[in-house]
């Protein structure tokens, strides 16, 4: 596993959580970074993506809640949740893209309502 995703937990609904996801730098610095989440029973879907340049891009379903950003001298993206809801409970999946795709091994987020 070359992505290592964190800062997972459970939260009250309404609460914040930060992820992180560290990369090689090799990776890192010529890919594009996202985030995706899979709740059980339902597929992956798309949260949030930042492109090389800092361009950024939200799901409608977290617009205005959750923030991505990306530290390019630690090798990191960061995922900021706040205002978080039940519906945020899912593992939530590091994703670098550009000609090759590579994934993390998920971080579990569960919001108590």
């Amino acid at each position: 596993v070359q992505l290592q995703a964190s800062g997972g937990g459970l939260v009250q609904a309404g609460g914040s959580l930060r992820l992180s996801c560290a990369a090689p730098g090799s990776i890192f610095s010529s890919n594009h970074m996202a985030w995706y989440r899979q709740a059980p029973g339902k597929q992956r879907e798309f949260v949030a993506s930042i492109a090389i340049g800092g361009n950024t891009n939200y799901a409608d379903s977290v617009k205005g809640r959750f923030t991505i950003s990306r530290d390019n001298a630690k090798n990191t993206v960061y995922l900021q949740m706040n205002s978080l809801k039940s519906e945020d409970t899912a593992v939530y999946y590091c994703n670098a893209f550009n000609s090759r795709n590579y994934w993390g091994q998920g971080t579990q987020v569960t919001v108590s309502s």
